[in-house]
């Protein structure tokens, strides 16, 4: 049996064995919010179909520059633990926004257009990557990659890319790649179906509002242990990621 290169990058059981990959991973299984669509209006069952069925080309990054931002983002918002057939695509909606020239209304004043921050990031992550490894990004390993960024996160970014963080704060920077990745990832129905997330409520509308009871569409938690992956420099604790104590919401035992 060849190895799974990706095993060491998915979430653990207690025992410290990778969790298998699934379509659908979650304290929510089977649950389809795409199921609920007869009960939308047409404009909005247009919006969010559009989100799964029509991918956008990739414009605005060079096919070097995509690739890149693609290993990016891979680390940013993992999902190492779906299959590959249902992992949701970020990268050509960010790349979408930026071509069309969309932004939040807003720049700070020491902060270049969107774009030409995300190519001096690009330009930053290979000469940081060089000077602390002799390779390019892409060369780098799982953790190697994964503690570089984190430098970025934590606003200390290993050297090789002075230059470049003189003219890009770190920190605005990488508040905004997480959160493009966040909000394309999050629009997204199969990120609903993971969270448990009712979906759109027009002209249905949800009236369980009081006590935080699930609509009759929803389903109950079912919550079960993990484990940081092997390969993470994450600082989630475990204790808090498992809630392995908590009882889930319509349940009285253990899992």
């Amino acid at each position: 049996m060849k190895p799974d290169p990706e095993s060491e990058r998915r979430p653990v059981d207690p025992r410290g064995i990778p969790l298998p990959q699934c379509p659908q991973p979650g304290y929510y299984p089977k649950y389809s919010t795409l199921s609920q669509q007869a009960f939308w209006d047409e404009a909005t069952r247009s919006v969010v179909l559009r989100r799964v069925t029509i991918i956008p080309q990739v414009k605005f990054f060079t096919a070097a520059e995509a690739e890149i931002l693609q290993r990016v983002i891979e680390h940013v918002l993992p999902q190492d633990d779906r299959t590959p057939d249902r992992r949701i695509p970020i990268l050509p909606f960010i790349d979408e926004r930026l071509s069309s020239g969309r932004t939040a209304g807003y720049r700070f004043e020491d902060m270049p257009q969107d774009g030409e921050a995300y190519r001096r990031f690009l330009r930053a992550i290979d000469l940081m990557a060089l000077a602390a490894h002799g390779a390019q990004f892409l060369r780098l390993g799982w953790h190697d990659a994964d503690v570089l960024l984190k430098s970025l996160h934590d606003g200390k970014p290993t050297t090789g890319a002075e230059e470049i963080w003189q003219t890009l704060p770190v920190k605005r920077f990488w508040t905004l790649l997480v959160q493009d990745c966040a909000e394309v990832y999050y629009a997204h129905p199969w990120a609903w179906d993971e969270i448990g997330f009712g979906g759109p409520a027009y002209p249905r509308a949800y009236f369980r509002l009081e006590r935080g009871d699930p609509e009759p569409w929803e389903k109950n938690e079912k919550r079960y242990d993990w484990g940081t992956p092997p390969a993470s420099v994450s600082d989630l604790d475990q204790n808090e990621a498992t809630h392995a104590d908590e009882p889930a919401q319509g349940e009285t035992g253990s899992h």
